[in-house]
């Protein structure tokens, strides 16, 4: 994978992306850190453990989950970003977020790449990412995040994820964003049964076919909580298993809460492939 965020170039077989949520209320109780000090050490500890990218978010997506204002999730996240690009100035840092306000200081605090979980659906978003030269993620959602796990339905959840990414590709494009900054989500969990999430994950080929990187968000999700029956907190062993299914199936970037462990199993993996 070769990736191009505001002028750098991320190079990697596979690169792991470690989550940091400056939240008092994400799934994960491991992942959060409302206070900006907390999520500064979390982040350089991951970074310490070999994090080619750092996932900065101040909103939680969860099922159910609220929205909160843009001045607090700019509160919450600056302070993170500047903090951890004042002590390393080549770890790659994501701001998670689908606002424009938020994301315009976020890249001025440090950032290089945008994960939005929209997909580029905010045109001031499109013109922000082109003319900053950073990264974006794309990604796949059914509805929001407060409405997405009501009763989800898909004819053809593969065939309709992928047209929706490729069509948002198509005008991130127009707009002028590079073509090498551009990172395909199919949203794993983000409006998705257990089947659809399978069946995602089954098919990254599907999604890599384009030539973008593929960014799989599996890390201790409910869809992992489902097939073993266990609560966020015991769901490593599960995450690792599907981690390992994902480097088999081509995926570029895993965005995972545990950060030492997933590449621990990567170097392995690639050891043995």
């Amino acid at each position: 994978m070769k990736l191009k965020a505001r002028g750098r170039m991320l190079e990697r077989e596979i690169a792991v992306m470690g989550i940091v949520n400056v939240t008092p209320d994400s799934f994960y109780e491991g992942s959060r850190a409302s206070e900006i000090e907390k999520a500064v050490t979390m982040g350089l500890e991951m970074i310490r453990e070999g994090a080619d990218i750092i996932d900065v978010g101040g909103e939680s997506s969860r099922p159910g989950a609220d929205p909160v204002p843009v001045e607090e999730e700019i509160n919450r996240v600056v302070p993170v970003i500047e903090a951890i690009r004042k002590v390393n100035s080549q770890v790659f840092i994501s701001v998670d977020t689908y606002h424009a306000e938020t994301a315009a200081e976020a890249l001025k605090a440090g950032a290089d790449i945008i994960n939005d979980i929209t997909g580029l659906g905010d045109k001031k978003m499109l013109k922000l990412v082109a003319e900053s030269g950073a990264a974006v993620v794309i990604m796949h959602m059914k509805g929001t995040p407060k409405t997405m796990q009501k009763a989800p339905y898909y004819d053809d959840v593969v065939d309709e994820v992928n047209s929706f990414l490729l069509d948002r590709a198509r005008v991130a494009l127009r707009e002028g964003i590079d073509p090498h900054s551009i990172i395909l989500d199919p949203g794993i969990g983000f409006g998705k049964r257990l089947v659809d999430n399978i069946e995602l994950l089954k098919n990254i080929g599907i999604f890599k076919a384009a030539g973008f990187p593929v960014l799989i968000g599996h890390s201790r999700k409910s869809f992992i909580g489902n097939i073993l029956e266990l609560p966020p907190k015991d769901r490593l062993e599960g995450t690792l298993a599907v981690s390992a299914f994902c480097f088999f199936k081509g995926a570029d970037i895993l965005r995972v809460h545990d950060v030492k462990e997933n590449l621990r199993l990567l170097k392995t993996l690639m050891s043995l492939k």
